[in-house]
């Protein structure tokens, strides 16, 4: 399932095509993805200027002029494909279709149907359902090493499965709490309680450079993810332990005959990948 660097960086994608855009047609081509469609939905997008793209810890948050916002979710294999004008013929799993003023089209294709679409207005966006309980943007100013251990205190479960809980900090998923957990040297069976002082800052520090190689890297293709632009995200490439099992994980000096290298356990049904030697 995207991330937070895969939207982020469909979000960057999707902002020159679409911020100062009117959309002269929506069209939505089956009744609902994971959740129906709100009523009036093709209506209420129909006509109006779009004023920005932005992301809330996974969602797309695309705001109109009218005070009007549309809430996306990729879900596990959604994708948002921009073309120069409208095809030929649609594909069986483009599902819906926002056309602008200069005959851009931006497509949402979900395949397996996990995404969603919702609308909301504004002024009450933070208290949508979606959206309420969401912890800290780890890439906000915000966030930092007093403000996790906070978020964190007085959770008795590990670290690992703490920082998927979106209400402590948004965003976050399998891949990247893996490797950030690698990068701060913190096991991942680590009481989250425990996380206070300097491996708090170090683990807040090392969350948000984590996010930002990925960012920059375009995010990680696995699966389904590709960029807005259709391109393959690059970040796979630059993983330190997430499915890496039993190679040896870089700045590590152990001799990974004897110690199999990273290590692969199951938490919460979750695989997480760590160095024993490295993450205490």
């Amino acid at each position: 399932m995207p991330e937070l660097p895969e939207v982020e960086t469909v979000c960057r994608g999707l902002a020159p095509h679409l911020e100062g855009r009117t959309l002269v047609q929506v069209l939505q081509r089956r009744a609902n993805l994971r959740v129906p469609f709100p009523d009036g939905f093709c209506e209420r997008l129909t006509g109006r200027r779009v004023e920005s793209v932005r992301r809330r810890a996974k969602y797309i948050l695309v705001h109109l002029d009218d005070g009007t916002v549309l809430i996306a979710h990729l879900g596990m294999s959604g994708r948002m494909i921009i073309t120069p004008e409208r095809p030929d013929a649609w594909d069986a799993h483009d599902h819906v279709v926002l056309e602008t003023d200069v005959g851009t089209v931006v497509t949402f294709n979900d395949a397996r149907r996990f995404g969603l679409m919702d609308l909301a207005m504004a002024e009450t966006l933070a208290e949508h359902p979606l959206l309420r309980a969401l912890g800290p943007e780890p890439l906000g100013n915000e966030f930092s090493g007093p403000v996790l251990a906070a978020r964190l205190a007085g959770r008795m479960t590990s670290v690992k499965a703490a920082l998927l809980d979106q209400s402590v900090v948004a965003g976050l998923g399998n891949i990247y709490v893996s490797e950030a957990l690698f990068l701060a040297r913190l096991s991942p069976t680590r009481i989250a309680a425990t996380v206070t002082g300097a491996k708090a800052e170090r683990l807040a520090t090392a969350i948000r450079a984590v996010l930002e190689r990925a960012i920059a890297a375009g995010g990680s293709s696995l699966r389904d993810y590709r960029q807005a632009s259709g391109e393959l995200g690059y970040f796979q490439h630059q993983f330190s332990v997430y499915d890496r099992e039993g190679a040896p994980c870089p700045g590590c000096t152990c001799d990974v005959a004897k110690t199999g290298g990273v290590r692969r356990i199951v938490q919460a049904g979750r695989s997480t990948f760590y160095c024993p030697q490295r993450q205490r």
